[in-house]
């Protein structure tokens, strides 16, 4: 558990996605950072292996950051997928999004999300919060996926 994870931004809106990259990298992280634009894409990364070996992707931590109005396949459904896979439902996902339904919230935690941040509509708040979001990744300690 000492390797930094992966961190995989699921977003949509690419400004976002730049957002976020940006300011975790100004609070110092230099984690490698992978981006989708959408759930079915990520889906696919994770499970890639699956064709081939009926396993997801192992040997690596990840940290999903995951909005949940997205085309192809939203967010929830794509918790909902790892959360049932015996060894993905251990990465850790939090929910980045700027749905504030309470609803939502707890369906997501209902289904294991490890975090529900809000994406605050001023892009001052937005950028704080997300540097928030960095200082605390700093000091997660996230499983690797297993391997063979």
């Amino acid at each position: 558990m000492s390797r930094p994870p992966t961190i995989l931004i699921v977003d949509d809106d690419e400004g976002h996605s730049i957002l976020i990259r940006q300011n975790l990298g100004s609070v110092g992280l230099k984690n490698v950072i992978i981006e989708f634009r959408d759930g079915q894409a990520v889906l696919d990364f994770l499970f890639s292996f699956a064709r081939q070996t009926d396993r997801p992707v192992r040997g690596n931590p990840f940290l999903l950051l995951l909005d949940i109005r997205m085309p192809k396949i939203d967010g929830v459904e794509v918790l909902r997928r790892i959360k049932a896979d015996p060894e993905l439902k251990k990465l850790p996902v939090i929910m980045l999004t700027t749905t504030d339904d309470p609803r939502e919230v707890d369906r997501c935690h209902s289904l294991g999300c490890n975090a529900y941040l809000q994406k605050p509509v001023d892009y001052d708040k937005f950028s704080a919060a997300v540097r928030s979001l960095g200082e605390f990744t700093k000091l997660l300690q996230v499983p690797e996926l297993a391997s063979w």
